[in-house]
């Protein structure tokens, strides 16, 4: 999948959780809770969310990689 692709995808989950989220605006290396309201009950709908959008299953252990934008098209793009 081509990068641009998965942030488009990655992008529509976060605003379906946090729709005061707007796309424009997430920075790339900001952690998300530091942009828009994140807490850890949406974190997990948006883990949940990601291992079905792009079929991957993603460990608990991995959580803290997927707290950016980057860090979550990196290890998409590893997956």
């Amino acid at each position: 999948m081509k990068t641009e692709d998965a942030r488009s995808r990655v992008l529509e989950i976060i605003t379906a959780i946090a729709p005061e989220a707007a796309p424009t605006r997430i920075k790339g290396t900001v952690p998300f809770r530091e942009q828009f309201t994140f807490d850890s009950v949406d974190f997990l709908s948006f883990a949940i969310k990601l291992q079905e959008s792009f079929g991957i299953k993603i460990p608990e252990s991995d959580y803290p990689l997927l707290s950016t934008l980057d860090g979550c098209l990196e290890y998409i793009g590893k997956g």
